[in-house]
């Protein structure tokens, strides 16, 4: 399956977002995509079993319990297939960190030009 049909899915992206935040059970992140999803477990072990498949997590047992983690060798893929399209947005996050710059100097001329305020103004 190529990496973009398996984030495709918005199931499959949470857990990879739970999972950003470190190793979890599966009972887990079951909880909270049944929770958000309003899926079954069955269901949500499918996804898992095909982020496990897929090389985005690796699971380990630790007695009754399954962990799992990202594993991120195939997302350092899809980086660096996003990296051909930063172009279009670097040069635009670029211009609005200059804007952003630009806007707290006028601030702070602003400021420090302004007349302190007097007994009136209080």
């Amino acid at each position: 399956m190529h990496a973009f049909d398996v984030l495709g899915d918005p199931v499959r992206r949470r857990i990879l977002e739970l999972l950003a935040g470190g190793e979890r059970a599966s009972g887990e992140i079951g909880a909270v995509v049944q929770r958000e999803f309003g899926i079954s477990q069955p269901a949500v072990s499918q996804h898992l079993r095909v982020l496990r498949d897929s090389g985005f997590t690796r699971v380990r047992a630790e007695g009754t319990r399954r962990l799992y983690a990202v594993d991120p060798g195939p997302l350092q893929e899809v980086d660096e297939w996003l990296g051909r399209f930063r172009q279009f947005w670097t040069n635009r996050l670029d211009a609005l960190g200059t804007e952003l710059r630009r806007g707290r100097r006028e601030r702070a001329l602003t400021e420090e030009t302004a007349p302190a305020p007097g007994p009136a103004d209080a």
